[in-house]
């Protein structure tokens, strides 16, 4: 029953695609890196091949502020973009995306309706979850032969675990790591951050450290950090700690305690060249299965539930993906769920005092 009710909806989609064919081809811009070429070859590729519809990648560092302008400009290059759920919530109270119909989601994979199949916040008026990814302490399994760390208390303990520190070079991620590192329990990091106490408290955890961290900015740079030996211990991107252990045998491990959930989004910028062949590729994207073929080319997890037990090997064909996800029950279980409608709000003047504290003001 439920190949039947996958192959209809994927018939429904060939058809929308010949419909709309005649338009060409659909733009997409992404981040690019390791997590473009998964979608390349896990969404794109098949896509044009199953509807006709030629689809072409362009990778972009800032993908928000390019729509934004575009769109403000009255030019708008790319049918899709993907942006974080933070970016989703702003441009979509400026009017700058189209809002997406739930209907044209397809059914998971046991049949359920799109809006109970996908993970909570990975649905918005103007955007559909692509995936959930983290941010997760990474660490040199050589630079602790003897007791390796596995807490978030343990990033900040200096004296059991020596070395310099990597930490994104923003609020968001770094502060709320902070309150957990203080002892604050995942569900009340929010709570706590939104008071001034709060925010004293995590600067002040903060402080304990500042003199052994090495901040970074691109996410290429907290691998590489670890790979030059410069911190023995630092925040990263889950995707490409993953790539830098199984695609580069580096000798590099996880710490799930702390991880800080977060999802990027499909949005159509107001005004997109090829809107119903950007609405039949989001269509065909949330196919539970095609979700979970994401994950055989990057350690990422499906934002749909029913798309989990889809996920098999990584592109090597031996390496089981499950313990590496975000999405996995005994890894997200220790994480904090990232709330945008909290950056949202308080990012400005969160932003605003990072700077002037990490200049020492």
């Amino acid at each position: 029953m439920t190949r039947l009710m996958i192959a209809g909806g994927a018939l429904m989609l060939l058809t929308a695609g010949a419909a709309v064919a005649q338009s060409g081809s659909v733009t997409i811009t992404t981040y690019g890196g390791a997590f473009g070429e998964a979608l390349s070859e896990s969404l794109v590729k098949p896509f044009a091949q199953d509807t006709g519809i030629r689809a072409t990648m362009v990778d972009n560092s800032d993908p928000p502020a390019k729509l934004k302008a575009e769109v403000e400009a009255g030019n708008v290059s790319s049918a899709i973009y993907d942006v974080e759920q933070s970016d989703v919530i702003a441009l979509c109270d400026e009017g700058l995306i189209e809002p997406i119909d739930p209907a044209i989601l397809q059914t998971g994979a046991d049949g359920s309706a799109a809006a109970d199949d996908y993970l909570p916040q990975a649905l918005h008026e103007c955007a559909t979850a692509i995936m959930v990814w983290s941010t997760v302490i990474a660490y040199d399994t050589t630079a602790f032969p003897d007791a390796a760390p596995a807490s978030v208390a343990d990033f900040f303990d200096l004296e059991k675990f020596p070395g310099r520190r990597g930490i994104i070079k923003r609020p968001k991620y770094a502060l709320e790591f902070a309150l957990l590192g203080d002892g604050v329990a995942p569900d009340q990091v929010y709570d706590v951050l939104s008071t001034p106490e709060g925010v004293d408290r995590a600067f002040a955890k903060l402080d304990t450290i500042k003199d052994h961290v090495v901040w970074w900015e691109a996410g290429a740079q907290a691998p590489q950090l670890l790979a030059d030996k410069e911190v023995s211990m630092t925040l990263a991107y889950n995707g490409r700690i993953f790539d830098a252990i199984v695609g580069e045998g580096k000798p590099f491990a996880f710490v799930w305690d702390g991880a800080n959930l977060d999802m990027d989004y499909w949005v159509v910028p107001r005004g997109a060249p090829d809107r119903d062949a950007a609405m039949a590729f989001i269509a065909y994207a949330s196919n539970p299965q095609r979700q979970a073929d994401l994950s055989k080319y990057i350690a990422y997890g499906p934002p749909r539930k029913s798309a989990a037990d889809g996920v098999g090997t990584y592109k090597d064909g031996t390496t089981e993906m499950t313990p590496y996800l975000p999405t996995t029950p005994e890894n997200a279980e220790m994480a904090l769920v990232n709330d945008a409608g909290f950056w949202a709000d308080y990012g400005a003047e969160l932003t605003e005092r990072f700077n002037r504290w990490l200049a020492g003001s």
